[in-house]
């Protein structure tokens, strides 16, 4: 019997303390839309600060970041729980080919969009690379893939994530003042009180049920209490209930695709950091999945830059809800894109984003910022990556020094920052230490 094309998701029932659902398996109706809506939540945030900085528009972003979802969803036939969302590789370069300076809408933005699609071509030539030789050769695009890139470089990479955007979440969670500071510590203890002292749906759902409470506790001391900024609701009033976001047209120049079209190789490496993360939680082996998130991924690329949104990349974001949850399902994935499709053409949702205080997001980015760097510690865990072994132990160090320090290099026109030479740096180092006899998968 031939395999079907998409999983026939098999209804998990109940949720016993402790319980993983894999891909293959899905929850209630009720509970797959309150599952996805959290996917929404730890998303949102990332995936609409990455437009502010380049001067894109946030609406726009959570629309193809839903749009982006459902392309490699299909690409990937179900099996790989991911969520699509703007790429902070992109910044430095758009920033760089547009001379964007902040505040407001990126005048130069079509230059940026152009590159971008350029970007997301050359992604999807790789991609159908490794796919067509894993098809061919039965994974051995997969296997070459490993050997450059294994559990030590990968996990190295996840973690850098977490820990490049580290000084980010720090320095939103610190705020201005002292209460903004106790509010974002406060909103930390909500997830964590959340995770610990609750059980069943709620549990699973502790990123997006601590957002509330946080939201309500700030609402209380600020509002009521008038002990910091008050939130203001004007905005959400005034939005619109439904409405289109900007749209903007590419504009194609080489200089500004040399500086970008090299962040395809960084999105190769999160995306493999990504599936690696997942087949190590899951227990599931999906390298044969690799070339098809690639060109899932790169199409979702050249989409969204066609019509005025940011490069996208699956999220490791998700990743740290799928660690905290233990529901791997890819069902959820595809309604959590619903939700965000709808969500983008909607003014007052974008209202509503702007209106969650910056100390309550300062707070919850520290938390799953810090699950992203777990995750690629597990990593190493899962696949007993061997660190009395100096090669695992200097690309591991290396890497995440580089990373978390931001580390740059620029050379002319292009340049890589922290993550850009972490990735890059962990490959290479890697390949320079390997040794001859040594063990390509440790």
């Amino acid at each position: 019997m031939s395999e079907s094309f998409f999983p026939r998701w098999r209804r998990v029932d109940s949720l016993s303390p402790g319980a993983v659902v894999q891909p293959d398996e899905c929850l209630s109706p009720a509970q797959n839309i309150a599952m996805g809506a959290q996917h929404v939540v730890a998303m949102f945030g990332s995936t609409i600060l990455a437009p502010l900085l380049m001067g894109f528009d946030p609406n726009l972003a959570i629309l193809m970041s839903g749009i982006g979802t459902l392309i490699f969803f299909l690409f990937v036939r179900g099996r790989v729980p991911s969520y699509l969302g703007s790429s902070f590789a992109f910044i430095g370069g758009v920033i760089a080919v547009t001379g964007y300076t902040g505040g407001g809408s990126n005048p130069n933005i079509g230059v940026a969009l152009g590159a971008i699609i350029a970007c997301g071509f050359v992604y999807t030539l790789i991609g159908l690379l490794v796919w067509i030789s894993n098809e061919r050769s039965h994974g051995g695009a997969a296997r070459l893939i490993n050997r450059w890139m294994p559990p030590v470089v990968t996990g190295s990479i996840v973690a850098v994530i977490g820990l490049n955007l580290a000084p980010l979440a720090a320095k939103g969670a610190m705020g201005s003042s002292t209460f903004e500071a106790l509010m974002a510590l406060m909103t930390i203890l909500c997830v964590g009180g959340v995770a610990v002292y609750t059980r069943g749906v709620v549990q699973r759902l502790l990123i997006l049920v601590g957002l509330i409470v946080a939201c309500l506790l700030y609402w209380f001391f600020a509002n009521v209490m008038q002990l910091g900024t008050a939130i203001d609701f004007t905005a959400v009033r005034q939005a619109a209930w439904l409405g289109l976001p900007t749209f903007h047209q590419p504009i194609f120049e080489f200089h500004a695709m040399t500086v970008i079209v090299p962040v395809a190789v960084i999105l190769v490496a999160e995306n493999l950091g990504h599936i690696k993360a997942v087949s190590a939680m899951t227990g599931k082996d999906l390298d044969s999945y690799l070339g098809r998130a690639f060109v899932g991924d790169g199409i979702a690329t050249m989409v969204a830059g066609s019509v005025g949104g940011t490069g996208v990349t699956t999220y490791a974001e998700n990743i740290g809800v799928m660690a905290a949850t233990r529901i791997y399902s890819t069902l959820i994935f595809a309604v959590a894109a619903c939700i965000a499709i709808f969500l983008g053409f909607s003014p007052k949702f974008g209202a509503v984003i702007q209106m969650i205080p910056g100390p309550v997001l300062g707070g919850m980015s520290v938390v799953v910022f810090g699950l992203i760097a777990i995750a690629g510690a597990r990593i190493w865990v899962v696949n007993q990556v061997d660190f009395s072994d100096n090669r695992n132990l200097l690309v591991a160090a290396v890497t995440l020094v580089i990373g978390g320090g931001n580390f740059s290099l620029e050379f002319g026109v292009f340049k890589l920052d922290g993550i850009g030479c972490a990735t890059f740096g962990a490959i290479l180092l890697y390949a320079l230490l390997r040794g001859r006899g040594t063990n390509p998968t440790a």
